[in-house]
């Protein structure tokens, strides 16, 4: 991946005088350490004043560690795509509804979205839906998922203005459970 190219042409960049910066080439199967490894060798050659963009870059953790490693802005598939496939995003970790253990669950995907999703229907009817290939099922996991990622960026950055990212992220990986 040439950490020592990656700070070249940044350098370059900067010389040429933009109002952003994209950091592109990443998340595209290497293995996510070298991903960090990558943005850490590329934000520190841009200048802190103006934004940084991590292109097509899109777990949750992903957005948490690029934030951590200085980057303001993303892009990516993964919400509206992963809930097409029945994956919702929860404060838990990933929740995969089309799994036979949710049938008969009438939780809300996650007891601590207040997303019109989790307000007003179950796990147990979501799962239904997207069984039955309900177009509904499609609408209501993306609004879930939206809604998680607009969320977990205005809770990051309430945590950056409050200088406790740290604390965030630790509590974010430590709520996090395996399905």
């Amino acid at each position: 991946m040439y950490p020592e190219l990656r700070r070249e042409h940044a350098a370059a960049l900067v010389d040429i005088g933009f109002d952003g910066y994209a950091i592109g080439g990443l998340s595209v199967g290497e293995e996510k350490q070298l991903m960090h490894e990558m943005t850490e060798a590329t934000v520190p050659a841009l200048p802190a004043e103006y934004p940084v963009y991590l292109m097509g870059v899109g777990t949750p953790a992903d957005l948490v560690e690029g934030v951590w490693r200085g980057v303001d802005m993303f892009d990516c598939v993964m919400p509206t795509r992963n809930a097409r496939n029945g994956s919702l995003f929860t404060s838990r970790g990933k929740l995969t509804i089309k799994n036979s253990r949710y049938r008969d669950d009438h939780l809300p995907l996650d007891e601590e979205c207040t997303c019109y999703t989790c307000r007003n229907y179950s796990r147990a009817y979501l799962s239904h839906l997207f069984h039955a290939r309900e177009i509904l099922s499609y609408h209501l996991n993306t609004i879930h998922n939206l809604h998680y990622y607009l969320n977990l960026m205005a809770d990051i950055r309430k945590a950056i203005e409050s200088d406790s990212f740290a604390r965030f992220r630790n509590d974010f990986y430590s709520k996090l459970e395996r399905e």
